[in-house]
């Protein structure tokens, strides 16, 4: 096993460890530790709202989730002789659950898939979702299956939601300036359009008195992906994987968290993977020079060949036309949603309700893909889903879909 260079006992909180973390991104958090260029080293990670979900069937703990807590990230890692304008290779050598008996924490045998309520960040769907939801997955080898979502049994593709290097002071600023801009464009907003920097539960590492209260201030959260990669919640970023991530301070200052046992392309739900908690292995290299020299600005990615073999897929179309009927123009955004809805409003057919299958889009292995962006007025999305992963044929015929009752995921109180 390769040295482990940051631990978590996973029976103890996030900012109980014996060596913090942090869940905000700032270039003066301190590293943890430092590996060579050509090092194999490991990172042990707390699951992204650190125990706060329980396995149960209430989403009560969804609902009043506080999102000022995540994600809680294991690092920063310095690599030696990382300077910026270097681009640092990372090779994701291996991953997975926390390696323990089915136990409290997800990762320990089970993880977890939410739909955040509108008031708590909201998702892809929240207009036609508003409320908290939830589906709790076991694990069984690389397959998940859930007592919420019966009748679905799939092998996850396991990846890290969220890896990056810290941003440099100035690259710091130009976040908070272009997001406070956009926030301000409407401040009431619910969910809002950004998430400004904010003290409250900032964790930054061994930063203490003054050097905490000036960092807390202007720290940026970690919720979206930026320049430096961070959450962009790509599920073929798996074993085998090579990244390049751009180096913006010295030593890079790689940090690492929000495993997923299993994910959805575009993560729709929000909280749309199966979270958990668990370890990750990664090779670093350091390429001097590498951002001008490939004209470089943000992340660059080698897919690995771990992936489930699914092959038959059932393919769902959205056009950049709402709802209403208004047409809009090349609206991707809009085409994924509507083909979203209509893979969901299909599932419903054989008695899942649209909660059900909405988690099931954002945890199981589907393939988003933006099929036509040219045709004027119409962008065309499609979302395939394999079919092997029902444990009955989902495909059209000339019989009528066989509707059975399959419970109700897991709801909030209100």
């Amino acid at each position: 096993m390769p040295e482990v260079k940051f631990r978590v006992d996973q029976s103890r909180l996030f900012a109980e460890q014996e060596v913090l973390g942090h869940n905000r991104w700032h270039p003066d958090v301190p590293p943890v530790a430092t590996v060579r260029p050509g090092e194999e080293f490991r990172l042990e990670c707390r699951e992204w709202f650190d125990g706060a979900i329980r396995n149960d069937d209430s989403a009560d703990d969804v609902r009043d989730c506080d999102f000022t807590q995540v994600h809680k990230l294991s690092g920063p890692i310095a690599v030696e002789g990382a300077e910026p304008g270097d681009l640092l290779m990372v090779d994701i050598v291996d991953l997975g659950p926390v390696p323990q008996e089915k136990g409290p924490v997800a990762g320990q045998g089970w993880g977890y898939t939410g739909i955040f309520a509108r008031e708590n960040g909201g998702g892809f769907l929240t207009d036609h979702f508003p409320g908290a939801y939830k589906a709790v997955w076991d694990f069984r080898g690389q397959t998940a299956t859930s007592r919420h979502i019966p009748g679905v049994s799939f092998v996850g593709i396991a990846h890290p939601g969220l890896m990056g290097t810290a941003p440099s002071a100035e690259l710091l600023a130009r976040w908070n300036k272009r997001e406070g801009d956009l926030i301000a464009t409407n401040p009431s907003r619910v969910p809002p359009l950004a998430l400004p920097p904010t003290a409250e539960n900032a964790v930054l590492g061994s930063l203490s008195g003054a050097e905490f209260e000036r960092a807390a201030q202007e720290a940026a959260r970690t919720a979206p992906p930026r320049e430096n990669g961070g959450n962009q919640d790509i599920k073929n970023l798996s074993r085998g994987s090579r990244v390049f991530y751009p180096v913006f301070v010295p030593g890079a200052k790689l940090s690492v968290g929000d495993l997923h046992f299993s994910q959805g392309d575009g993560e729709i739900t929000f909280c749309g993977a199966i979270e958990m908690g668990g370890y990750i292995d990664l090779h670093v290299d350091v390429i001097k020079g590498g951002m001008e020299a490939y004209g470089v600005e943000t992340p660059v990615f080698i897919p690995g060949r771990v992936e489930p073999r699914y092959s038959e897929y059932l393919a769902f179309a959205g056009l950049s036309v709402t709802e209403s009927g208004e047409q809009r123009y090349l609206d991707s955004h809009l085409a994924y949603q509507r083909a979203c809805l209509n893979a969901i409003n299909y599932l419903t057919k054989f008695g899942y309700t649209p909660e059900q299958a909405y988690l099931f889009l954002g945890a199981a292995p589907i393939e988003g893909r933006f099929s036509g962006v040219v045709d004027i007025p119409n962008s065309c999305a499609t979302v395939y889903i394999p079919t092997e992963v029902f444990d009955f044929d989902p495909r059209p015929s000339a019989g009528p879909p066989k509707r059975v009752d399959r419970g109700q995921c897991a709801v909030s109180s209100r």
